[in-house]
């Protein structure tokens, strides 16, 4: 891993100025990378790829690429399995995205996502099995209200946060991810956007999300959390199983540690074995609010 390979570096020019060290990094075998997810009120949604090298350069044919082709996958609801087909999704910029999700030709088609339900999923990719489960959950965090605070910062007042208050059940063992929508961009997970109640087992509470992030452009650390005067704002607030929680919180704290040399590695707590990745469900609760005075 590149900060490993820092290290190493580090410690070879404190002890020595004398020798060439000629330092490879070595590649790591190519694994499968799954990520799945059921929503209440969907259909599942599936993405397979295969892992690319640290240093490989990512450009759009690399992405297209790296798509998985052919898989045999079955999502199994109350011992009834469905198979699931291949599609291919064209973008704006010229390449395309693979995905698989109900055979639309087939039926009977599936119930769409609901709470309380366990999904399994099953494929057979390139001669080998995967399996996982995943649970929507019939019970969590509710979004009670939303409203917006003004920010002051470097002089300008219009800056806004998002304040929510959050009733969290009796019983322990919630968990929850959000994403932010501001006018028309899509939605974003926040850089930390999982939450948990192990503090707030029970209690109404308020909190605030900061506005979700694009990781491909580059972040103001001083200001992304901030919307602003006038942003239509709409909050995906999502309750999820553990080891879907387990997944993000890893992920996300992999991701905000990225350049910090001295960090700890980090290991990624996916729940498909012999793969990277998850297959996650969520159930979906929906708030909208407009920062205007």
């Amino acid at each position: 891993m590149r900060f490993a390979a820092l290290l190493i570096l580090l410690a070879i020019l404190a002890t020595s100025c004398e020798k060439d060290v000629d330092i490879r990094p070595g590649s790591s075998p190519t694994q499968l990378v799954v990520e799945g997810r059921i929503e209440q009120g969907s259909y599942p949604v599936i993405a397979l790829t295969h892992s690319l090298q640290y240093f490989t350069t990512i450009d759009p044919l690399v992405l297209q690429n790296s798509f998985v082709h052919g898989a045999s996958i079955t999502v199994t609801d109350n011992g009834q399995a469905y198979p699931l087909k291949e599609y291919r999704l064209d973008t704006l910029g010229g390449a395309s995205i693979y995905y698989y999700t109900i055979d639309s030709t087939r039926r009977p088609w599936p119930a769409l996502g609901q709470p309380g339900h366990t999904y399994a999923l099953h494929m057979e990719v390139g001669g080998k099995t995967y399996e996982s489960t995943t649970t929507i959950p019939k019970n969590g965090m509710v979004v009670d209200s939303v409203w917006y605070k003004r920010v002051l910062y470097d002089g300008d007042s219009s800056y806004t946060e998002l304040r929510v208050r959050i009733t969290d059940p009796l019983e322990s063992g919630n968990f929850a991810r959000y994403f932010t929508k501001r006018n028309r961009e899509p939605y974003y997970a926040g850089l930390n956007s999982t939450q948990n109640d192990e503090l707030m087992n029970g209690l109404t509470f308020n909190i605030t999300l900061d506005r979700g992030v694009n990781r491909n452009e580059k972040l103001d650390l001083a200001t992304y959390a901030y919307f602003r005067v006038n942003d239509t704002v709409r909050l995906k607030f999502c309750n999820i199983d553990k080891p879907t929680y387990n997944f993000w919180r890893t992920l996300d704290f992999a991701y905000s540690s990225n350049g910090n040399p001295f960090g700890s590695p980090v290991v990624i707590e996916g729940n498909v074995p012999g793969a990277q990745g998850y297959w996650g469900g969520y159930t979906v609760q929906y708030a909208s609010i407009i920062m205007r005075d």
